[in-house]
Order: structure tokens, then sequence, then C-alpha cells
């Protein structure tokens, strides 16, 4: 549904009931003068991210530092989720009956209420950490792995926070179609589109710095500043032009609903193995939006929501450069390229955790823009261009349920070593590789202690911590070799499966059909 700007002329003459004056399709949405929607749209994009990265970002290295670590596979599989059911939400209701920017304000402002009511349950969930670990101490019976299986049964308070979590990306993951929805019928023209999207990165940008400074990336307080922009978001959307439901008056289309010809693009065997390799591809990815935050925090960066930030930089960067590498190496290499760049993120974290070497963190976060762009970006045009014109908001749909939707899900689980219907393991490993860090809540009890109080600092000495790594020398280095070898051995996994997928890839996608020229501008 984001991808389907074909969707968002509804407003031409051809959709209109019959009652409709002729003239209607011709008038204006809104008064609003255009500089004005440009400004109020862009503020919508930068709000909208902004929301979501100041606490998603994070959100693992908050919970490991609370000792809530057996929940993060929980609470970041609930996006996914979310992404799954969002298009299905679109389809029955926000496209048909209700304008979209009244949609998209309520769901926000609902959001934002659960977002308000998610600290206190957190920080109950922390103190049930806190007493079980000290209880096992006491009885002389404390052990990382037992102490996680111990919350993940009997925490109630952390089970109802991953549940409030997916509460909450239920209200949001509509909005993100909801808002392509507004800016695609507001906007003369699609070129116009990326100048407006990137306020959404740089919301997100915003977002990890602001978490820097004021010292939240592993605190709660991303909860309240998601909360209050969230809200702040709501109220916006109800200032934004006026967008009538795309799809009132039209029939039920189940077919497009459950991209029913969209699927029959698997037919083509290339299409097919592009399918199917992006999905894999999203399984560990998962490793690095669900685990980075905490690694970086562990190996010493004190602010990681800042640190990462360095990955939407390049981002940026390389989106601008699409263009010039797509026209000289086409879709095959692209996604190669991307794939490959994974493959060696994941190494530079797993051989930089022994001695936590800074440049080798660094580059591993930096690396985000190629993996993103190349193979995410690259696959939006190749699907654009490989579905017919009646169909390419079903194919983009499509490509979003499989990556964002079941990869992204699998990704997760396995990330945490979780299982399917409680039966099924999902505790992918190949040998030690791949293996939970169980020493983590030994670690970040010893890491805290160590650290001590924080103290107040300068914005200067506050904005360096975001980009540089120290670890205390009080901090008990068998413990710190100990937890490192474990992150090794865990990154060593996503960069197998990223390695095996490049590989499959390489050998079964052949497509010459010319598309690699086709759409690039």
């Amino acid at each position: 549904m984001s991808d389907t700007p074909s969707s968002n002329d509804g407003s031409s003459p051809t959709t209109e009931s019959p009652q409709t004056p002729s003239n209607a399709a011709t008038a204006p949405l809104t008064s609003l003068q255009p500089k004005t929607i440009v400004v109020l749209l862009s503020a919508m994009m930068f709000l909208q991210f902004f929301a979501w990265g100041s606490w998603f970002a994070t959100l693992s290295a908050a919970m490991d530092t609370h000792l809530l670590g057996a929940f993060i596979g929980g609470a970041y599989e609930s996006a996914p989720i979310a992404a799954i059911f969002a298009p299905l939400f679109l389809g029955l209701v926000a496209d048909r009956f209700f304008s979209s920017e009244k949609v998209m304000g309520t769901l926000m402002l609902i959001g934002g209420a659960i977002m308000l009511l998610i600290p206190g349950t957190a920080d109950t969930a922390y103190l049930f950490a806190v007493e079980s670990a000290n209880e096992m101490k006491a009885n002389g019976t404390y052990d990382a792995a037992a102490f996680l299986a111990y919350q993940s049964e009997e925490n109630t308070a952390g089970k109802t926070l991953v549940w409030m979590i997916l509460a909450y990306l239920l209200c949001y993951m509509p909005t993100l179609g909801l808002g392509n929805t507004i800016a695609f019928t507001h906007i003369p023209s699609q070129d116009q589109f990326p100048k407006i999207r990137v306020w959404g990165t740089i919301g997100w940008i915003v977002a990890g710095l602001t978490l820097g400074i004021l010292g939240w990336s592993a605190s709660y307080n991303i909860f309240w500043l998601g909360a209050a922009s969230s809200l702040g978001l709501g109220v916006l959307c109800f200032f934004l032009p006026n967008t009538p439901p795309p799809l009132r008056g039209q029939p039920m289309d189940v077919r497009s609903l459950l991209m029913v010809d969209a699927l029959k693009l698997l037919a083509n065997w290339n299409f097919f193995v592009f399918a199917i390799c992006s999905t894999l591809i999203c399984i560990p990815l998962a490793y690095y939006y669900g685990m980075t935050a905490t690694y970086l925090n562990q190996t010493g960066f004190a602010e990681p929501g800042a640190t990462m930030t360095i990955g939407q930089m390049s981002e940026i960067v390389f989106m601008l450069l699409i263009p010039f590498f797509f026209r000289r190496l086409g879709v095959k290499i692209m996604i190669l390229v991307g794939m490959a760049c994974w493959f060696v993120r994941y190494l530079l974290f797993a051989f930089g955790a022994a001695e936590q070497t800074t440049w080798m963190l660094l580059l591993a976060v930096a690396l985000h823009g190629i993996c993103y762009d190349f193979f995410f970006v690259t696959g939006f045009m190749y699907t654009d261009a490989k579905a017919p014109k009646a169909i390419r908001g079903q194919a983009q749909a499509l490509l979003v349920f499989l990556t964002q939707g079941v990869g992204m899900f699998f990704g997760y689980r396995i990330m945490a070593g979780g299982n399917l219907f409680g039966f099924i393991p999902l505790n992918l490993t190949f040998g030690t590789y791949g293996n939970q860090v169980t020493s983590a809540p030994q670690y970040v009890e010893a890491l805290s202690e160590a650290r001590g109080e924080t103290t107040s600092s300068s914005f200067l000495q506050t904005f360096t911590k975001m980009f540089s790594r120290e670890l205390p020398e009080s901090l008990d280095t068998a413990i710190l070799a100990e937890t490192m070898a474990q992150w090794k051995d865990f990154w060593l996994s996503p960069a197998i499966m990223a390695a095996a997928i490049f590989l499959l890839f390489a050998v079964t996608f052949w497509d010459r059909s010319g598309t690699e020229s086709d759409n690039v501008n």
C-alpha cells in the first residue's frame, strides 16, 4: 500500500460516483498554498519517522540494560506482525471510508496514548527482573540462561510490555501507507516525492542524535520521546490538506486486497528467485535492527542511538547515487553488492568484538547505506519494471509483505532463538555460531556497576561520546572476554546466512530482459 501511487488517484473522473457533479474531479481538495502543503507534508514525514526512530532503534539496548533481554525478540517481531496486517486495514477501512489525514491523526493519537503507558509497565517488569536476580543470587542458583528462561515464563509485566509495543505498532504501521497517500495526492509530480520523503530520514537521524544529546539511548525515556512525537504528529495530521479516501465508492476488490494478480508474477523464474532471496535476506537483516544497539552499548558506545545515525546518513548519500550505479551495474550486480555488504557488515561486527575495534564497528554501521539502498531501493525499481502497470501497486505490496512481514518476522524469531507455534524450534545455529549471548545479563550488571552514576557533561563532551567508544577500566576482564566471544559467535551466524543467500542469488538469477535500463529516472 505504501508504494502504490496509482491508487492515490481516487479523485479522477473515472472513480467518481454517478451523482458526483461533472466539475467535482477538478475542484481543489484544499485551499492551502502549494508551499504551505510542501511544508506540512515535510513536517509530517519528519515527525512520522522521528516518532519511530526515537524508540525503536535503541529498544534492545534499553531492554537489555533493564534486564529484559528475554523479551527483545518478541518486542521487535511486533513490527513485522503489524506490517502484515497494515495493508488489510488500509484496503478494508482507511482507503474506503475516511479521509486519510483523519485516519492517520486518529491512529497516532491512540498510539501516543498507548506509548504513554509503556514506561510504567516497563518499570514494573524491570523491578521484577531485579528482584528475581537478587533472589537467585541469594540462593546461589543464579545462572544467566536460567535467569532469562525464568523471565520469559514468570515476568508478566514483561509479556504485557511486548503486547503494548505490538498495539502501538498496529496503530503506527498503517500510517506509512497513509502518509504516502496524502503526499502523492497533493504533489503535482511524483518527482517531488523524494524531496519530501527525505525529511523522514532526517527525522530518524535527528531522533537518534536527540537520544545521544540527552543521554537516553538505553533509558526508558525513549518511550516518553516516542509518545510526545506521536501525539504531536497526531495533532499535525488534522491540519494536513484534505485527502478523500482513494477507493471511496468502489466495490471491494478481494483479488487486489490479497495480491492475487501479483502472485502470478512468481511464475516468472527470475522474479521468483528475486522474491525468495528478498525474503530470505531479511532474516539476517533482522539481526542488525534487533541487536545492534545492544551490541554497541556493550562494546562501549555510550549512546548507540546516535552512533547508529551514521547508517542513515550514509543511506541519504547512496540514495542519491542509485541512478549512477544502476545504469552502470544493472539489477543483479546492484543487489549482489547489497547482499555482499551485509556479509561484510556482520564479519566486521564479529571480528571487531574481541578487542572492541572501533573502526570496524563504525564501518559496519556505515555500510547500512549500501545494504539498504542497493538491495531494497533496487528491488522496488526491479519490481516496478517487471509488473504490468495495472498491478504495480499489488506487486510492491507483495514485496513489502514478503520482506518486512514474513522475512523480518522469522528473522527476529530466529535471532532470539525462539520457536513457532510453541513447538517448532527456530534457534538456527551453525555449530556454536548463532548461539545466544547468555552472559549478557551478568555483563550488563557488571558494566553498569563499573560505569557508576552518570555525571552531567557539556554539549561537546556528549557529542563526542556519540561516535566514540570507552569501557571502564574497572570492568571485570573475564566477563568482558566471555561476552565478546559470545558476540563473535552470534554475529557469524547472520554472516553465514548472508553469504549463502548471496551465492544462491548469484547462481540462479539471470534476468536479461533489459529492465536494468528501464525506469532508472
